[in-house]
């Protein structure tokens, strides 16, 4: 009883002291504080402390925090004069203000706290991603993090919202590592077409696919379709790239295949002039003969499909020029389609235009053999009149028939080239050159194929 009646004392000391000190610095006509309300006009007095009823401050509370209360009286008497309380806010809360408070002889107590949530910064959101929270940007807040179809997660997978307000791990990237997706059409074969080396293929142009990027450029290395393809095997080649670099390629082949048949041999004493490549299906060749030689059989065999030669081979023999017919039209029979006819017609064997043509004529025999042209002279007039295919006669009425034929006079010297379809083609009245009459029938008579043939013989008669 000692003990407290001292404390007591102490107590009461103190809060006279304080009051003094109180009522000395104010102005105002009143005093307020929790329990009582004080007017200038009445008597102070020093209050007792009142055991009895242990709530002196009121009852101090923290919203979304703790008050660890201890009272110099023991027990569970938080509002008691003395009292200490330690203040703590719950996980995900922030103290601001004062650890701790004390109940003051003024019934109040000596500070003031509260509890503020803790939020982390709010996250960034990633390229080609997101993420989701589960409780927003607070305190074990977990945010996932998830890519866009075609890319993949680089880092952390989800971050924490902590204590301090930070957030653990660090952020992640989203990166493309799918390539497209580029199909190739099919390989294909083709034949090519009858007289053709070559042959057109087309396809559809593949087209790209990524689950990243929507504009791709493809690019293709090869001919492209619609191209002309020629005999072989080709790969053409496609090739795509993302953004991210990440690529794909695909390829296939085309084939073109030339049906060819077997290789013909020229004919003995002749030779082949063939369209196309020569064997291939479609082409044509036409079999020729050497001068003094003619064709037997077909002029032409053309290579089918199935890799066969048309008919059969034609052959050059020797040509045998009958003189003994009777009429024109019978000599003219033999030369059609074969042979050029330069016929050569003088009143007289000693006219001096004849015998200078003659000495050029011999000299130009050979040129003329290669470009298939038979000599045909008519000399002099009934009834001495003389026909000759070199040393061979021709009959009277074939000679007669020759003259009205070609309207051929005997009154001076003539020279007629006929062409192998019997047409009259040029007309001389003086003598003519080997080189002059050549020009003729390489301007008007001979084909393209004879030119080469011709070019490639043009030493044989030097």
């Amino acid at each position: 009883m000692a003990l407290r009646s001292k404390m007591e004392r102490h107590a009461v000391y103190f809060f006279a002291i304080s009051m003094t000190h109180y009522n000395k610095t104010r102005s105002a006509s009143s005093y307020h504080d929790t329990n009582e309300v004080v007017h200038e006009d009445e008597i102070y007095y020093t209050p007792q402390l009142d055991y009895k009823h242990p709530q002196w401050c009121h009852v101090f509370k923290l919203s979304n925090g703790e008050v660890s209360c201890s009272s110099p009286r023991g027990g569970h008497h938080r509002g008691s004069l003395g009292t200490r309380c330690l203040l703590s806010c719950d996980r995900g809360y922030k103290r601001l203000g004062q650890a701790s408070v004390q109940c003051m002889p003024n019934r109040r107590w000596s500070g003031s706290a509260v509890c503020r949530k803790i939020r982390c910064h709010v996250l960034p959101l990633i390229d080609h991603g997101m993420y989701s929270c589960t409780r927003g940007f607070v305190v074990d807040s977990r945010c996932d993090y998830n890519c866009y179809e075609g890319y993949q997660i680089e880092g952390d997978r989800y971050r924490m919202c902590q204590e301090e307000g930070t957030w653990s791990g660090t952020e992640p990237t989203c990166a493309d590592h799918d390539p497209p997706k580029l199909k190739c059409p099919l390989s294909r074969v083709k034949v090519a077409e009858p007289g053709k080396v070559t042959a057109m293929v087309s396809w559809e142009r593949p087209v790209a696919k990524d689950t990243a990027d929507r504009a791709l450029q493809v690019l293709r290395n090869g001919p492209e379709s619609g191209s002309d393809f020629p005999e072989g095997t080709h790969v053409i080649r496609y090739k795509v790239s993302d953004q991210a670099r990440n690529t794909a390629t695909c390829k296939f082949t085309v084939h073109v295949e030339v049906r060819r048949c077997p290789k013909l041999k020229p004919p003995m004493h002749g030779y082949l002039m063939c369209s196309s490549d020569g064997n291939n299906y479609g082409a044509v060749c036409e079999y020729h003969c050497d001068p003094g030689f003619e064709r037997t059989g077909f002029a032409t065999r053309v290579c089918q499909l199935n890799r066969n030669w048309s008919d059969e081979a034609a052959r050059c023999v020797l040509m045998d020029i009958k003189t003994d017919v009777r009429s024109a039209g019978a000599l003219l029979d033999q030369f059609y389609e074969k042979r050029r006819l330069l016929v050569v017609s003088t009143p007289e064997n000693a006219n001096q235009k004849y015998r200078l043509q003659n000495i050029m004529l011999q000299k130009a025999e050979c040129g003329l053999d290669l470009r298939h042209v038979t000599v045909i002279e008519l000399l002099g007039t009934p009834p001495r009149a003389v026909g000759r295919i070199k040393q061979q006669q021709l009959e009277p009425e074939v000679i007669e028939g020759l003259r009205q034929a070609l309207h051929i006079s005997t009154a001076y010297f003539t020279m007629v080239l006929l062409d192998e379809y019997g047409v009259d083609r040029e007309r001389f009245v003086n003598p003519t050159t080997s080189d002059e009459l050549y020009s003729y029938v390489d301007e008007y008579l001979l084909t393209e194929e004879e030119l080469e043939r011709l070019a490639m013989n043009r030493d044989f008669c030097d």
